[in-house]
Parts: structure tokens; C-alpha cells; sequence
């Protein structure tokens, strides 16, 4: 059983679920890129409650439209250090922040060209600090939308790391019926229904202020959690 996920920027909980619970994870990369998604977002919890961190892409001149394997990062705004500081002034409480500062910071100190790359780069540190080793395939052609579905496995895959590797598309031609679809499913606007997916509580810096707030960027669960965050995305 496979999943069919977008590319994002420190996904959101549900994402990395999906890495946990299926044996191969296929990332969209020739989809038309999309605003407003977490394509190129993250949220977490501030003080304030849940705060977006975007960041800018450049735009064609002619205004067309691009792949997302084709995005490249915009340096508008200094978002790297306003990310980093958000980070820092949302977590530089939780338990594990100082813990992780130094494998995360260099995503905030040196330029990546490429969205989808940077997401990859990001996705793959993650991975390493939870101690989850997914099989992750970036796709080489455009995979038609499919129905999600539950998956029949919650196996932990057992490769020792991150696996990359080109022809997805191969894996799903004529096997439909083995690949889950969760590309409109995680999305922070109009997400489409996951009935595997339900938001399990966890410690939050500001949730006697705020409440719980569910399903945020993973880096609130590994800041909070540490290495215990691998519990809330495989049970």
C-alpha cells in the first residue's frame, strides 16, 4: 500500500502520519502549484494561537503557471529570519526547542533554489530526528487524482533511510486500487475528508491559553514531544 501526498513546508501531523503508516510515500511534484496551501506553509502555536509562516515563491513573468518541481524561492522579506524568529519566540519554551535548534536553524541560514528540494531537505531531517525511516518517491509525471482510502498496513517500514527514487509514476500505473490519494486531503483551507486521521492530544506551550490546537506543522509535536512525537504518528 502506497500514499500519493503534496510536497510541504514542515507538514502538518496528518502528513507525517502517512510517512509512518504506508510502505512507500509517492511526492507530487508535477502538479500545478497552488497558493494558500502547505505547499509553501507551515502553522504553529504561538501565544497569539496559530500562526502561518509562509514562504514567498517567485512568479513567472509572464504569469503563467508552474510545476511544483519548477517554484523557486523568493528572498522577499527576509522571511528566513522571521520564520526562525517565530520559531524561536513560539518554542524557545518547549521542552526539546534547544534540543533541536542546531539541526533546524540551517534551513533558515542557507538558500535553497527549488521549493520542492528545500520541502525534501526538510521532510528528510525531520525523518532523521524522529527516528522514522519512510520510503519517500518523488513522482516523474502527473498522477491522476484517486480516492483516498484507509490504509491496510500501520507497518513501520524498515529501510534505514529516507529512500528517493525516480519512475513513481511506474509504481502507479494500473495499481490504483493499492494507492491512497491524500493530496486534497491535507490542505489547510478545504481539506477533503480522512478517516484514518484523528487529532490525538499532546503537551502544548500556550494550551492553557489557547486549548489544544490540532494537527499543526510537526515541528509544534517534535518541539513538545522530542522523540516521543513518533507515538502520536503510528498509533
Amino acid at each position: 500500500m502506497q500514499a500519493l501526498l503534496s510536497s510541504t513546508y514542515f507538514g502538518p501531523v496528518q502528513w507525517y502520519q502517512k510517512l509512518c503508516r504506508y510502505e512507500r510515500v509517492l511526492v507530487e511534484r508535477y502538479d500545478t502549484y497552488r497558493k494558500q496551501t502547505y505547499r509553501n506553509r507551515c502553522v504553529i502555536a504561538t501565544a497569539a494561537g496559530p500562526q502561518a509562516l509562509t514562504i514567498p515563491v517567485e512568479r513567472p513573468a509572464d504569469g503563467s503557471r508552474q510545476l511544483t518541481k519548477d517554484v523557486r524561492i523568493s528572498d522577499h522579506g527576509n522571511w528566513r529570519r522571521l520564520h526562525w524568529h517565530a520559531l524561536q519566540a513560539a518554542y524557545s519554551e518547549s521542552p526539546f526547542f534547544d534540543y533541536y535548534a542546531d539541526d533546524l536553524r540551517p534551513f533558515y541560514e542557507r538558500r535553497w533554489e527549488f521549493l520542492y528540494d528545500f520541502n525534501a531537505e526538510t521532510c528528510a531531517t525531520v525523518c532523521a530526528l524522529l527516528d522514522i525511516h519512510p520510503t519517500v518517491i518523488p513522482t516523474d509525471s502527473f498522477a491522476k487524482p484517486l480516492s483516498a482510502t484507509r490504509p491496510q498496513s500501520a507497518d513501520i517500514p524498515s529501510a534505514p533511510s529516507i529512500t528517493q527514487a525516480n519512475h513513481a509514476s511506474s509504481l502507479i500505473t494500473h495499481h490504483s486500487a493499492l494507492t491512497a490519494d491524500f493530496r486534497d486531503a491535507i490542505d489547510p483551507k478545504h481539506p477533503l475528508p480522512d478517516s484514518d486521521f484523528e487529532p490525538r492530544r499532546y503537551y502544548q506551550v500556550f494550551e492553557r491559553k489557547n486549548g489544544f490546537l490540532p494537527n499543526l506543522s510537526i515541528l509544534d509535536l517534535l518541539f513538545n514531544m522530542g522523540p516521543e512525537g513518533i507515538f502520536w504518528l503510528v498509533g
